[in-house]
């Protein structure tokens, strides 16, 4: 369910892949009801029985969303490593929202599958 917080953020939000978050927001909120979101960290965040990933906003050239305990996810395209088990979701563009887009919802899907089991 998206929220009114991480709505008045993007209305006040002066960055260069503003649409291209908001596209990645949409993307990943479709994916299922049970995810909520806020902002946290300086960004909107993703949660869903844990924290899955929040945008990086100070990041001003790309669209990155960062995902808190990344090692715990399968290595796919759309995620990097990154230092202390977190990873990377960059987006440069829509056309690369699009390219990824199936990828990160199997993230986000594979996360919701992993807290369901614990």
């Amino acid at each position: 369910m998206t929220s009114k917080k991480v709505n008045d953020f993007f209305s006040g939000l002066n960055h260069p892949l503003k649409q291209e978050m908001e596209a990645i927001r949409q993307l990943i909120m479709d994916v299922d009801p049970s995810l909520t979101e806020e902002v946290k960290w300086g960004g909107p965040s993703f949660y869903y029985k844990g924290d899955i990933a929040t945008f990086s906003p100070r990041v001003k050239d790309q669209a990155v969303l960062v995902f808190h305990q990344g090692e715990m996810l399968t290595s796919r395209t759309v995620l990097e490593p990154a230092p202390k088990g977190k990873a990377y979701a960059k987006f440069n563009n829509m056309a690369e929202i699009e390219a990824k887009s199936e990828d990160l919802k199997a993230v986000i899907s594979e996360w919701i599958q992993l807290m369901d089991k614990m």
